[in-house]
C-alpha cells in the first residue's frame, strides 16, 4: 500500500526546491571539472549502431522493451528514434512512423497549432520529455563506453528545437538540467523498469517549467494559493516489465506528494477545467497523477506545476500519443464548451521527444468548433 504525504511537508515551500536544485547543480559542476572523453562525432556512429541493434532485436522479437544495464530497461522505439538522424522535413518521411506521409513531418502540425493559438491570444509552450537513454546512455549497454559528465548525444534534437525557435516557437528544452541532475538526492530522474521519468523528474522538469512561466507579465495578474508537500516511498511495478516487455522487479521510487487542505480534509490538487494554464500530452502529464496503470495519485506533473505556480491547471492528456490524438481530445474539450477559451493564456504541451517519429502522426487539428 502506497504511504500518503505527511503533514510536516507542508512546511516545504517552492522556493527551497529551486534553491537546492542550485546547490546541486554547482557542485555537479565541480565535480564534472577535468572529466575528458571521446568527441561526440566519434562517440555518436557506434552510440546509434547499438541503438538500432536493440531496437531491431526487440521488434524481431515481439518485445517492446530493452534490457540494458544494472537492471534498467528502454523502450524500443525510443532506442530507434534517438538512432534515426534527422527526421523533420525531407527526411521526414524515410524515417517516420506515421501512417500516413503527409504526417510524418512534426513541423508543420506544430506551427499549425501555434498560429491557431495565436489568433485566439493564446500563448504556447513546448515542453518534449528527453528520452530516458539521452539521460541514462551508459545503462543501454556495455558496447560503448560513455563519459562523465555524460554529453549530449542527441544533436538531432537540438538542430529541431533551434528550427522550431526560428520558427517563433517558445520551446523548453530539459535535456542540459536533466543531464546534470540525472541523479537527484531523491532518486534518478527516470524511473528504471517504466517508460516515464520518475518522481524526482517530473518535480524537476515542473520547477523549470514554472520559472518559465511566472516571468509572464500576465501571471502577476493570477490569484494564486499554497499547496502541501511531503517525499515519500512507493513501489511500482514498471510497465516495461509487463506482457510484451521484458521481465524485472518491482521497483521503489520517491514522489513528492501535493495536496490541499489540511488535517482530516487533505486531498490531491484536481484540475481545473477553467484555469488559465492548459497541461496538454501525453502519458508524462498522468503518471503519478491519474492513479491506476499510472502508479500513484497526487504526485505527477500537474501536481508539482500547481504547487510550484499556485494554481491547480487544465489538463488535457492522453495514455496514446501526444502528438495528434491529445489535440484532438483538446478539440473536444472546446466542443462541449463554446467559452472554453476565453479564459485560457497558456498551453503547455508536453510529450516524449520519440514521438517526432514514433508517433502515428502528426496532423493538423483545429482549435475551435
Amino acid at each position: 500500500m502506497q504511504a500518503s504525504p505527511s503533514p510536516g511537508g507542508e512546511n516545504w515551500r517552492p522556493s527551497d526546491m529551486g534553491k537546492f536544485l542550485v546547490r546541486t547543480l554547482l557542485s555537479g559542476v565541480v565535480l564534472a571539472t577535468g572529466c575528458t572523453g571521446p568527441a561526440i562525432d566519434e562517440l555518436l556512429p557506434p552510440f546509434r549502431s547499438e541503438l538500432l541493434r536493440l531496437a531491431t532485436a526487440a521488434e524481431r522479437d515481439e518485445r517492446f522493451a530493452v534490457r540494458g544495464v544494472d537492471e534498467w530497461l528502454f523502450l524500443g522505439s525510443e532506442l530507434r528514434h534517438l538512432s534515426v538522424g534527422r527526421f523533420w522535413g525531407a527526411d521526414a518521411t524515410t524515417v517516420s512512423r506515421a501512417r500516413r506521409l503527409d504526417d510524418a513531418d512534426p513541423i508543420p502540425a506544430i506551427l499549425d497549432f501555434k498560429r491557431q493559438l495565436d489568433v485566439l491570444g493564446i500563448e504556447l509552450l513546448l515542453v518534449p520529455v528527453p528520452p530516458k537513454a539521452t539521460i541514462f546512455p551508459e545503462k543501454i549497454s556495455n558496447a560503448f563506453t560513455i563519459p562523465i559528465p555524460v554529453p549530449r548525444l542527441d544533436p538531432d534534437h537540438q538542430d529541431f528545437y533551434d528550427q522550431l525557435r526560428s520558427d517563433g516557437i517558445d520551446i523548453l528544452d530539459l535535456t542540459d538540467l536533466f543531464l546534470r541532475e540525472r541523479f537527484h538526492p531523491e532518486g534518478p530522474l527516470y524511473c528504471r523498469t517504466d517508460t516515464h521519468w520518475s518522481g524526482t523528474g517530473c518535480t524537476t522538469a515542473a520547477i523549470a517549467i514554472a520559472e518559465a512561466i511566472r516571468t509572464r507579465a500576465w501571471f502577476a495578474e493570477i490569484n494564486t494559493q499554497r499547496f502541501g508537500a511531503a517525499w515519500y516511498s512507493t513501489m511500482i511495478t514498471g510497465d516495461l516489465t509487463r506482457e510484451g516487455g521484458v521481465p524485472g522487479p518491482r521497483e521503489e521510487v520517491r514522489l513528492r506528494g501535493i495536496i490541499t487542505g489540511t488535517n482530516s480534509e487533505r486531498a490531491p490538487v484536481v484540475p481545473d477545467p477553467t484555469s488559465p494554464i492548459v497541461l496538454l500530452g501525453d502519458s508524462h502529464n498522468l503518471v503519478f497523477h491519474a492513479g491506476d496503470d499510472m502508479h500513484a495519485a497526487g504526485a505527477g506533473l500537474p501536481d508539482q506545476l500547481a504547487f510550484e505556480l499556485g494554481l491547480a491547471l487544465d489538463v488535457v492528456a492522453v495514455r496514446g500519443s501526444g502528438a495528434t490524438p491529445a489535440r484532438v481530445n483538446l478539440l473536444r474539450r472546446a466542443q462541449s464548451n463554446p467559452d472554453y477559451w476565453s479564459q485560457k493564456r497558456l498551453v503547455i504541451w508536453c510529450f516524449a521527444a520519440r514521438e517526432l517519429t514514433e508517433s502515428a502522426g502528426w496532423r493538423a487539428v483545429p482549435l475551435t468548433p
